[in-house]
């Protein structure tokens, strides 16, 4: 059985894409920093509950140990924990948001993925999948007529597509991915929810990442219809 792990898993993509990949016969570990809201969701879902923290490596450490004692090894990482902060433009934006953005978003996700390494490792297929979005797209935010005017955020995916290409470089048995699910109606985006699509759209480039088998694609930034530019 295919043992994946989801970070930030309670609600919104990270849970839907628990759901679809246990129905897809998966065995998942909903990965929760408030372990009470991550048991609950488990045991909706069926699914292992798993106490982790981005931010803190002790919890990192304990989750790791965790996984290692009960199954082994792990196969699929998905690293969908994130926040996105003021979301303000560079004139007001404060280093202090930055900050906490990059402490989640982007050193938090190489802490798990380092962690995890050894397991990922014990893996046949090995499959990490990097949930990024398309503000982190520099091509696309060097053109005059698009782009966002914020700071951390973007920032903070920009550096996450660097993650992703720096460990498919470093692990070739490796598939890593980054993926962008698109405007997302979430009560992660609450003030553009209405006009984003359903959450089991946006999951689907999630799910369908995390399913790769060791011929396919890494590297790679995609969203549902493909390949999006660095």
């Amino acid at each position: 059985m295919t043992i994946t792990l989801i970070t930030g898993a309670t609600r919104g993509l990270g849970r839907e894409a628990a759901r679809r990949l246990l129905d897809a016969g998966h065995d998942v570990y909903l990965a929760a920093r408030d372990p009470a809201r991550g048991r609950q969701a488990a045991a909706d879902l069926g699914a292992r509950a798993l106490e982790l923290d981005v931010t803190d490596e002790a919890s990192i450490a304990a989750a790791v140990e965790r996984v290692r004692a009960e199954v082994g090894s792990l196969d699929v990482l998905v690293n969908n924990a994130g926040i996105g902060g003021q979301q303000l433009p560079p004139e007001q934006a404060t280093t202090a948001d930055l900050r906490q953005v990059l402490e989640t978003n982007v050193i938090g996700a190489t802490a798990v993925l380092a962690a995890f390494t050894p397991l990922l490792e014990l893996s046949a297929a090995p499959v990490v999948v990097n949930v990024s979005s398309s503000v982190g797209s520099l091509a696309i935010n060097s053109q005059p007529q698009t782009g966002w005017s914020m700071l951390a955020y973007p920032m903070s995916k920009a550096a996450l597509n660097m993650l992703t290409i720096q460990y498919a470089k470093a692990y070739p048995r490796w598939r890593v991915n980054a993926v962008t699910p698109g405007l997302t109606a979430t009560d992660f985006t609450p003030a553009t929810a209405a006009a984003g699509h359903p959450v089991e759209e946006g999951a689907e480039v999630i799910v369908r990442m995390a399913q790769l088998g060791s011929d396919g694609p890494t590297g790679t930034f995609v969203d549902a219809d493909g390949p999006v530019p660095w």
